[in-house]
């Protein structure tokens, strides 16, 4: 009979861990709804700040899916002109004042992106949350008087930057307002906070998010999504090496 007992709870206590994870899913679902999309062309600033002064990297991308992107560099003078193509796991960056494309591959990629927050990794990740991790729900909170669910994420798949995730969904609007990235190790490394949620051609977007790598010192870096629009037809020949030069 205690037998009996302990298989009914078991049963009881695994259905709702399966019905948590699916719950999850859902929610992931739908984050990955309102931001991810065919194709994005969008024009940002990266706003890096230093210990004394920031500088603001203004650009203008292009990206069709997971796979392909295209990015080129306005201001200031001195990144004026670069650009950077990724194609499925490769990428090329473009550089006006040597002429020279270089491509970065491996833990050159781990490198921060112009002194910012960023690594190459970071801006390379476009994948869709479900395909990568595993989830499941670990408590609500409030923030900024929004209630949100609390998602504990682990990859499913080698090829991640980052091994887990915790992130804080919006109930409402099903926009992260918090992440926080770890390595395998469990040492957190970055912390993002995104904020200025918008109503964007029927879905919820942050136009801002505060990059923080935790190991650096400072306030990390802003970046700052002037203009997005979803769903936007790009010119083939812009995922193409020659576009680099062009």
């Amino acid at each position: 009979m205690k037998l009996k007992y302990i298989t009914i709870i078991a049963i009881f206590i695994g259905s709702i861990s399966f019905s948590n994870a699916q719950e999850g899913v859902e929610i992931l679902r739908k984050v990955d709804a309102n931001m991810s999309s065919d194709t994005q062309v969008t024009e940002t600033q990266m706003i890096i700040y230093g210990k004394r002064n920031s500088r603001t990297v203004v650009s203008k991308g292009y990206s069709e899916g997971e796979k392909r992107s295209f990015s080129e560099y306005l201001s200031p003078a001195r990144e004026k002109g670069t650009k950077m193509l990724k194609l499925e796991d490769r990428l090329w960056i473009y550089s006006p004042s040597t002429d020279r494309t270089v491509q970065l591959s491996g833990h050159m990629l781990r490198q921060s992106v112009m002194g910012s927050d960023l690594s190459y990794e970071d801006m390379m990740e476009d994948r869709k949350l479900e395909e990568m991790y595993t989830v499941k729900i670990t408590g609500e909170e409030t923030i900024d008087s929004r209630k949100v669910w609390i998602l504990d994420m682990e990859a499913k798949v080698d090829d991640v930057s980052y091994v887990n995730r915790k992130a804080w969904i919006d109930q409402e609007r099903f926009v992260p307002l918090k992440e926080e990235l770890y390595a395998k190790s469990g040492q957190l490394l970055k912390r993002v906070v995104m904020s200025d949620i918008s109503q964007i051609d029927g879905r919820w977007y942050p136009k801002k998010m505060n990059y923080k790598d935790v190991l650096k010192d400072g306030k990390g870096t802003d970046f700052v999504v002037v203009d997005i629009k979803f769903n936007e037809e790009i010119p083939e020949y812009l995922f193409s090496k020659a576009a680099l030069k062009k």
